[in-house]
């Protein structure tokens, strides 16, 4: 009876012209899957260091007379940044040239003496122990005045100790005395961070490098393998990126069993001085991934704990598949580790509209 009342139901409504409604299939953009390679950046916490951070002390003690920079100033090798009280130390020079004229006087009458004990000898006149003295004699004086002129080098390096110079090129740090301060070699005048060029440190993980690195290397394997790494970046705080590219230089032989991470350090140049000890940022390393099912992130669900893709069937239906991926840190793309073959046609733009079953047309 039900069937008949159907029937005579669409019986009228084909009467009337009304059209029964149809199932249209929906428009989205597909994509096939495809394996590719890709560069991933994988990003490390960093921190600056100048590559030749100094701590300046003095080498010898007195009363700071001048204080030649200031607290962040950009100096060369060479340039003068403290001054001490050398007055003591001319002194000490000047008796010590004195001492060493002395020394020399005594070297030439030992000479003379020699000399005429040698005359004598072979006249007959002096014995063989007069001449031994002689000679004895002359050895002393030799000696004196070779301590002496190392007595004259001493004062004059203790005397440009006294001026307190860069040692390499780089920003003065903070300045810990005053002008009329008593200094010593335990005082500490300032740091002098060597700028040009610049150490970012991080840890890397094991597992991350494990075809670069491993336990055990030989240092000319482990400097092969740092040498076939890319180039890196470093990114501020801000986000913005550093116009110059770095190299990975140094990375520890041993990994930390309590991080299993190794200590890694990228150098970079800093010709501009831009770059300060103490910065932080972040280190981007491109690592390439080669023979990768990479989708666009937009044609991931995450449901809960799941994460979806929709696969269309040769009917041009869709159905949802679990997957599972990893960022390649572009923010637009994502690497399917499982869940997808290649040459599967998946919904890209509008998936998040699509139903189970739904039919699709691309």
């Amino acid at each position: 009876m039900k069937w008949i009342y159907m029937f005579g139901l669409m019986t009228v409504l084909s009467a009337c012209h009304i059209d029964i409604p149809k199932e249209v299939p929906s428009s989205f953009e597909t994509m096939t899957v495809q394996k590719s390679d890709i560069i991933l950046p994988i990003k490390f916490s960093a921190k600056m260091k100048g590559m030749h951070d100094v701590t300046i002390r003095p080498q010898v003690s007195g009363q700071l007379m001048q204080i030649c920079v200031s607290e962040g100033q950009q100096v060369s090798e060479g340039t003068t940044l403290f001054i001490i009280d050398s007055r003591n130390a001319e002194l000490e020079l000047e008796a010590a040239e004195a001492n060493l004229l002395a020394a020399e006087a005594r070297e030439n009458s030992a000479k003379l003496e020699l000399e005429s004990s040698k005359n004598l000898f072979e006249k007959n006149i002096v014995s063989r122990y007069m001449l031994d003295n002689a000679e004895n004699a002359y050895k002393q004086a030799q000696a004196a005045v070779s301590q002496a002129r190392a007595s004259v080098n001493r004062a004059k390096v203790n005397l440009g100790f006294c001026t307190i110079k860069a040692p390499v090129t780089g920003v003065i740090g903070g300045i810990n005395v005053y002008i009329g301060d008593q200094v010593g070699p335990a005082t500490t005048l300032t740091m002098l961070s060597g700028n040009a060029m610049m150490n970012a440190e991080f840890s890397i993980t094991e597992s991350l490098l494990e075809a670069q690195v491993s336990r055990g290397l030989s240092k000319n394997d482990k400097e092969k393998n740092i040498a076939a790494l890319p180039d890196v970046s470093f990114v501020m705080k801000n986000g913005t990126e550093y116009p110059h590219k770095g190299r990975i230089t140094s990375l520890t032989g041993m990994v930390d069993a309590a991080t299993g991470s190794l200590a890694c350090k990228a150098t970079f140049p800093n010709p501009e001085g831009h770059l300060f000890s103490g910065i932080q940022g972040t280190v981007v390393l491109p690592l390439s991934q080669k023979d990768v099912m990479v989708i666009p992130q937009v044609a991931v669900l995450r449901l809960q704990n799941k994460s979806l893709v929709y696969v269309v069937q040769p009917d041009s239906t869709v159905v949802s598949v679990a997957v599972t991926t990893t960022s390649t840190g572009n923010g637009k793309d994502v690497i399917v580790t499982s869940g997808l073959n290649v040459g599967d046609r998946i919904v890209t733009i509008g998936a998040n509209n699509v139903q189970e079953g739904q039919k699709v047309i691309f």
